[in-house]
């Protein structure tokens, strides 16, 4: 039986940049023939198309060198994040790293995109995503709802403002549970925020003094 191939989303995992090493670079190759060609794409992936016989061989050998590996479709991206420029502690990157693990490659209604910044100046831009954070001094600012293209493009809604981790990873989380269990086949999570109601997002995920 003919071997089918399968597309995967690759990246350096969340660090200072979107970077990758000789190292990486070369394992990536290894599993390409010499006309195939990397596709990058926004979300600080690159997209991969192998045989899926070799895709746990694939995983084995890119988690060894420090790469992330996704799926691509109807799954949650991994998290787009700034370059951290001011350093990982000060700007959150340990936040960053645990809210990647919460949502990326969990199955949703259609494509999430999340992002993340360390400072107010916004570079990894989560006011114009899915699902935003923005760390603001020392707490978390989380916006949802947001929407990059169309003549309809506009800024996510603040849902949390100044949230501990904990309760950034708890409100995310349950996000993404009510999308998934709510949202309509191939509805974008900005048409699902305005069909469900922000409102009645709100009323989910409550439980803490410092909501809305």
């Amino acid at each position: 039986m003919e071997d089918s191939n399968v597309k995967l989303a690759i990246n350096g995992g969340i660090a200072f940049g979107s970077k990758l090493n000789a190292k990486q670079l070369a394992v990536i190759t290894k599993y390409m023939d010499e006309n195939d060609e990397l596709e990058l794409t926004t979300f600080q992936q690159l997209y991969i198309t192998v045989p899926e016989s070799k895709v746990a061989m694939l995983k084995e050998e890119f988690d060894q060198v420090g790469l992330a590996c996704y799926p691509v479709g109807n799954f949650v991206k991994s998290l787009r994040t700034c370059n951290f420029c001011k350093g990982a502690e000060e700007e959150g990157m340990p936040v960053a790293i645990e809210l990647n693990k919460i949502l990326a490659g969990r199955p949703v209604p259609f494509t999430l995109r999340p992002s993340y910044t360390g400072c107010p100046i916004g570079c990894g831009e989560p006011l114009i995503h899915d699902i935003g954070v923005m760390k603001i001094r020392g707490g978390y600012n989380l916006y949802i709802g947001g929407k990059s293209k169309g003549a309809d493009a506009r800024a996510g809604t603040l849902i949390l403002e100044q949230a501990t981790p904990e309760e950034l990873y708890d409100a995310v989380d349950k996000i993404i549970d009510i999308y998934s269990q709510q949202g309509k086949r191939r509805e974008p999570f900005a048409k699902f925020v305005d069909r469900y109601g922000f409102e009645n997002i709100h009323k989910s995920i409550m439980g803490s003094s410092l909501w809305l």
